[in-house]
């Protein structure tokens, strides 16, 4: 078994605190769905919040999940312009028998434009 990291990421409609909860949870799951892994396999959990959105903490997601004993962490995004606005990403490190070409990369909707080289 080795230590990965998954990355992900997605653009919200709005900056709702009910709408962030969705669409983070949604992340949350396609990545552990499309990696074959259970919140047992995760260590832990960066996500990162471009400056535009204040309603509430990504990692509150998690926690709705049920992802409750893994260290969580937000911290914001640079403020770059002509960035994508209303994105969340995510950086998991997990534990998996998944070679790191297995791993797959979750971006949702639009924000597969920001890594084309590793969204699937």
């Amino acid at each position: 078994m080795a230590v990965r990291a998954v990355r992900g990421a997605v653009q919200l409609e709005r900056d709702e605190a009910g709408h962030m909860d969705e669409q983070v949870g949604a992340l949350l799951t396609a990545v552990l769905e499309r990696n074959s892994l259970v919140a047992d396999d995760l260590i832990s959990i960066w996500f990162t919040a471009t400056p535009d959105l204040h309603s509430d903490f990504p990692a509150a997601a998690a926690r709705g999940l049920g992802i409750v004993d893994v260290p969580l962490i937000c911290a914001q995004e640079l403020d770059i312009v002509g960035a994508m606005p209303r994105v969340v990403r995510i950086l998991a490190h997990v534990e998996t028998y998944l070679s790191k070409s297995e791993i797959a990369h979750v971006y949702l909707g639009a924000t597969a434009a920001l890594r084309k080289d590793i969204a699937q």
